[in-house]
């Protein structure tokens, strides 16, 4: 049994650790608990508790709005990463960091491995390389995990939600939906994605993966699988990027292969739609006054 401080546990990825990793000795922290921009309080939190492994999923990713409050995200997914880097190479604690498809600029067309050279286009991805760059360079054992398209039962508590429960909300308003089909990513449930994490941390094999569901789809195509699976009819109709009027430039194709954990055939992660049919499913008995 390791001792595993989880660092956003009331998150969505953060809730499904804690559920996933029961069989390990688990440590779940708020930012109550800690602030990964306070370096002192970052050490002290390590001392009191002595964890082996410190997953990360504390962020600042409201795309859009790093592209207005940059010195935000630079403070959280740089800074603070930074933080907890130190803290770890002084404790000697490994370190889980969760990190984004976003670090690429989208036009390479195909699925990203981790060998491709990243190339950020928006505040939010250029925060989170840095941040990876800390990782890297201050603290040997580490895992960066990046990941896309998140969408777990406990919703992202910095966004009041995820883009699943959006679209059912529209959608049971009556609303007429207008979704982006020109933007390709993995979405992934993060259920299967802490029990890859859960995966990887009984290894030693270090250093950066890419951890999200198999296959790519628009995310125009990704609300109308969330519909079919709902058995709901709403008013759907794609539109563009520029026609989102968006602040925040985003990569056109950011879909991620796993191809380091397949290489080491650590790779547990299903296709994106057993996942979100999973995902629809297990809501279902959190909102049994929907069906």
């Amino acid at each position: 049994m390791t001792r595993v401080m989880v660092i956003g546990a009331n998150g969505q990825l953060g809730s499904d650790l804690v559920r996933a990793l029961q069989d390990q000795e688990l440590i779940p922290l708020t930012h109550r608990d800690v602030d990964i921009c306070e370096p002192v309080g970052v050490r002290a939190t390590l001392r009191r508790y002595r964890p082996e492994v410190v997953i990360n999923t504390a962020a600042y990713h409201k795309v859009d709005e790093c592209e207005a409050n940059a010195e935000r995200a630079f403070a959280v997914n740089t800074l603070g990463v930074r933080n907890l880097a130190l803290a770890c190479r002084e404790e000697d604690v490994v370190l889980v960091h969760l990190s984004t498809d976003y670090v690429f600029d989208g036009r390479k067309g195909s699925g990203y491995v981790e060998t491709d050279p990243p190339n950020p286009i928006n505040v939010y991805g250029i925060s989170k390389l840095a941040g990876e760059c800390f990782v890297k360079y201050l603290l040997e054992r580490h895992f960066i995990v990046r990941t896309s398209g998140l969408f777990g039962v406990a919703g992202s508590s910095g966004k009041g939600g995820n883009f699943v429960e959006l679209m059912l909300r529209l959608a049971r308003e009556g609303r007429a939906i207008r979704v982006v089909d020109d933007q390709v990513l993995s979405p992934t449930y993060t259920l299967d994605l802490a029990r890859q994490i859960g995966v990887l941390i009984e290894t030693d094999h270090y250093g950066l993966y890419h951890a999200t569901s198999h296959g790519a789809c628009s995310w125009y195509q990704f609300a109308a699988r969330i519909f079919e699976l709902a058995g709901l009819s709403p008013s759907l109709s794609p539109q563009t990027t520029a026609e989102s009027g968006a602040r925040a430039t985003r990569p056109a194709h950011s879909e991620l292969e796993n191809a380091a954990l397949k290489r080491l055939r650590l790779d547990r992660m299903r296709r994106w739609e057993e996942g979100l049919a999973a995902y629809v499913e297990a809501r279902r008995a959190v909102h049994p006054e929907e069906e």
